[in-house]
């Protein structure tokens, strides 16, 4: 017998695209709807296929809902399955655990929910498959994995599980475990959610995170969606990701080491620009470009960057309405110099005097209130950003950049 079934995690249904709507409004609305698209393609992909049966792995939702049409939109969408029928297989994770969710809508009755108070087993006798899942009562539980039930010899064995495992970058820990624990109860397949970038873990037995449906800010770069899984004769021959996301993120990082005009470095970031829209199928499109290397055009780029950025993203409009430029950053350096090359120019001597007042006490408090300050006002994805970077030092050398451009 061959069959195949969808595993997927992470939709978090109308949860906002992050740093787009602090650039644009327009383009944020543009962008608004598309998970609910990738909602809508991985049902369609779903009956399309004739899957035997849907697994999502935690966080359908992002929360409790604002109001009552996001519920309302999912049931929509486990109906389209109820009636092609496909039954639907899911455990809520950190984002939707029970303590999270004041209230909910009536599921199909081919939706199955795993309870929270342990793990359960639910049997598919069609294709002698056994699915263990446990749903998460609230953020934090302890001596999670351990509940699992033990492997159901002759069958399909299949594990359901939102968790960090190991822990991966950018990830909190939840319901943590590794390889080896998983590996111990001998199930066939791990169907995990949480972690947002796709990656099989393991291939004997599978343990799989399908990543999130669509991508959600700029650290959530290039295809998302889903897994299909390919069963033949009571074993799993084939993992295959599935692309179906409404919307996709691209980060663009171009070394211009060799460039002497900026001109040039308009024309590469457009024809880089030029192939991840190619690349995006036809999705909206939202890119950052990053400028790296020791280039002599550093303090210029720095100094207008701003303006560069309106030009790049007049140029992504171009090709297509939905190719929007989040955001230009210029991460060059200046090249060395040898001492004897100084020019009148450099007896100013920025660097010192910004060092110096980088020193004073004063100036670091104020810098230290002014960042802590920007910090509280911004969305999480970018307020974590920042603090992966050693802002002062940042603004310093900007500062250095943006007075020798000028003087220039």
């Amino acid at each position: 017998m061959r069959f195949t079934f969808i595993h997927a995690a992470d939709l978090h249904i109308d949860s906002p695209f992050a740093g787009l709507r602090l650039k644009d409004e327009d383009v944020a609305r543009r962008f608004a709807n598309a998970g609910r698209r990738a909602v809508e393609a991985l049902i369609n992909e779903t009956v399309a296929s004739e899957a035997a049966f849907l697994i999502l792995a935690g966080d359908v939702f992002d929360g409790d809902w604002k109001d009552v049409t996001t519920g309302l939109f999912f049931v929509r969408a486990v109906s389209a399955l109820h009636r092609a029928g496909i039954p639907t297989f899911m455990v809520k994770g950190n984002h939707d655990a029970e303590s999270l969710m004041s209230r909910g809508l009536a599921y199909p009755n081919t939706v199955n929910v795993f309870p929270s108070s342990k793990a359960a087993t639910i049997i598919l006798d069609a294709y002698r498959v056994v699915l263990h899942g446990r749903s998460f009562p609230n953020r934090f539980t302890a001596e999670f994995v351990e509940t699992y039930p033990a492997r159901r010899d002759g069958w399909l064995n299949i594990g359901v599980l939102h968790t960090s495992l190991d822990g991966r970058p950018g990830h909190e820990g939840y319901a943590p475990c590794t390889v080896d624990d998983l590996k111990r109860f001998g199930y066939d397949y791990w169907a995990l959610g949480h972690i947002h970038a796709a990656e099989i873990v393991h291939k004997d037995p599978w343990i799989v995170f399908p990543g999130n449906l669509q991508g959600r800010s700029i650290r959530e770069t290039g295809a998302k969606g889903a897994m299909r899984v390919t069963v033949e004769d009571g074993k799993i021959v084939e993992v295959t990701p599935l692309a179906l996301d409404g919307a996709r993120w691209a980060h663009l990082s171009l070394d211009i080491v060799d460039a002497d005009r900026e001109d040039e470095v308009v024309a590469r970031v457009t024809a880089a620009i030029a192939d991840a829209h190619r690349d995006a199928e036809g999705r909206p499109l939202a890119i950052r470009v990053t400028l790296t290397g020791s280039a002599l055009l550093h303090n210029q780029l720095i100094a207008r960057r701003e303006l560069l950025e309106d030009d790049i993203r007049a140029r992504a409009l171009q090709f297509g309405d939905d190719c929007w430029v989040e955001q230009l950053k210029v991460r060059t350096t200046l090249p060395p110099r040898p001492a004897a090359n100084l020019s009148a120019e450099d007896s100013l001597d920025l660097d010192r005097m910004l060092a110096e007042a980088a020193q004073d006490p004063e100036f670091a408090a104020a810098m230290a209130e002014l960042i802590d300050t920007v910090k509280a006002k911004l969305p999480k994805d970018l307020h974590d950003e920042l603090l992966a970077e050693d802002l002062q030092n940042k603004l310093v050398c900007e500062a250095r950049a943006l007075l020798s451009g000028a003087l220039s």
